[in-house]
């Protein structure tokens, strides 16, 4: 967690310098290659270090560097097999991106190399192996904005030159780990595998891409409906809310595999514990950024921002759901009955986009905070309700939560949200909530051990 941190502050603090070094229309270029990144990654990798390599780590554990060396030489395949498909219709796919061909080129080998680090550093924490993850992720993160500086100043074309300072140092510091797995699993294809990997991922692709929209549109939308200036508002308040999603991939990273460990050993119920003392850190990490939303928007921007601390609860309370659905939807990816998960994906992403539409025109930007929360909301209920088809199925109708726990804690939260959200013209009656639910905090880790269980999870009890 201190890693992520870490690596999110690095990147935070050299953002100014890359926006003296690049002109404000370099700087979109820029982003415009980030947004299509972020889309090509999913149709080249299929997401294969995500939900089914921690899966398959497990499954098949007795073959996991067999297994690991093998997603190793799909993930290049794949990669090669587009970077064909990329050379054939390179003038029209340049067109439609607005990309050059050596920013496409590069884009390829981001996501490879990309991919050949996720693959890795999942399987060092299904062995729980922090110690190489940590450093090779923050020498990474301190390497790629020094050489993109030296870069960025010394070249024309500097668009280009940020991109290829990302591209070198990924290459440079991932390409040992990939021959690392295949070297200890000696596999590059196993029939098998590659066929169990792409036929679990290929049906996800809707729901990543439905991911992408339900994460992105309210953006586009309010940029569109309402003005560019509003769309930077809610951008702070976006990115601020998410920044406790590192919480999120830090506690998942740890319990993903003890999870996936526990449903395989049929000990369904021993997962409620931890899932509900790790929902009540989650929504307590979320009360502190929304109890202290305006001074955080304080720190990150001037005045003319101060109307994004009235979007923070909402989105903040839309990562407690995030979290909550991942929980959920972990029985459905482990029998693989991914149908489930692409479904709750795109009816909440349509949802969001009709929501957005009516909300934003009506009320402005602000109503996407709160759209983008009800979607989020009915996403986690999506997950919850399928997961009951699933243990019903395959779990012999063992239920791993109740409901009623679920359920109050969650409207405790929310609750909790729009109190603090309405102190923020009161800061000395803001402040004593703030203190009143930290005490609470302290009692409750104590009573509850929550770090003594978390180091139970690493010791694989």
């Amino acid at each position: 967690m201190i890693c992520a941190f870490m690596q999110k502050g690095i990147s935070t603090i050299t953002t100014p310098i890359f926006t003296r070094l690049l002109t404000a229309e370099e700087y979109g270029q820029y982003n415009v290659f980030n947004s299509w990144l972020g889309i090509i990654t999913i149709f080249v990798s299929l997401n294969l270090s995500w939900g089914v390599y921690t899966q398959g780590l497990v499954k098949f554990e007795d073959d996991r560097k067999i297994f690991s060396s093998s997603m190793q030489g799909l993930s290049l395949t794949l990669s090669i097999v587009w970077l064909i498909i990329y050379i054939l219709f390179k003038d029209s796919i340049n067109n439609i991106l607005g990309l050059s061909t050596v920013q496409m080129l590069l884009m390829i080998m981001m996501i490879w190399t990309t991919a050949i680090f996720n693959l890795w550093a999942s399987e060092q924490r299904v062995l729980y192996n922090y110690k190489m993850l940590v450093f090779i992720t923050i020498a990474v993160s301190l390497f790629k904005p020094i050489i993109g500086i030296i870069l960025v100043a010394n070249f024309t074309d500097k668009v280009t030159a940020r991109i290829f300072g990302l591209a070198i140092v990924e290459l440079v510091a991932y390409i040992g780990l990939c021959i690392s797995q295949f070297l200890k699993g000696k596999r590059f294809f196993v029939s098998k595998y590659w066929k169990y990997a792409v036929l679990y991922n290929l049906p996800l692709v809707p729901h990543y891409l439905s991911q992408t929209v339900l994460n992105g549109a309210d953006r586009i939308m309010i940029k569109n409906m309402d003005s560019e200036k509003t769309a930077g508002v809610y951008s702070l308040a976006y990115s601020i809310s998410l920044i406790m999603t590192l919480f999120n991939t830090a506690m998942l990273q740890t319990l993903n595999p003890w999870i996936y460990t526990k449903i395989k050993q049929k000990k369904y119920t021993d997962i409620s514990s931890i899932a509900y003392i790790s929902l009540v850190v989650i929504a307590y990490v979320n009360i502190i950024l929304i109890a202290l939303a305006p001074e955080v928007v304080a720190i990150f921007a001037p005045k003319e921002y101060y109307d994004a601390i009235y979007v923070i609860p909402p989105v903040a309370m839309s990562v407690y759901f995030m979290f909550a659905y991942d929980l959920f939807a972990k029985f459905a990816f482990y029998y693989e009955k991914t149908f489930f998960v692409m479904l709750a994906s795109i009816i909440s992403a349509l949802l969001n986009i009709i929501l957005n539409y009516i909300f934003i025109k009506k009320f402005g930007y602000i109503a996407a905070g709160y759209t983008t929360l009800f979607c989020f909301v009915i996403y986690a209920i999506g997950h919850y309700c399928f997961m009951l088809l699933v243990c019903n199925k395959y779990c012999d109708k063992v239920r791993p939560y109740k409901t009623r726990y679920i359920l109050w804690l969650s409207i405790i939260f929310i609750l909790v949200g729009f109190l603090l959200l309405a102190t923020y013209k009161f800061v000395v009656l803001r402040y004593l909530v703030f203190v009143c639910f930290l005490a609470i905090a302290i009692i409750l880790q104590k009573k509850l051990d929550f770090i003594d269980k978390i180091k139970n999870i690493r010791k694989g009890s």
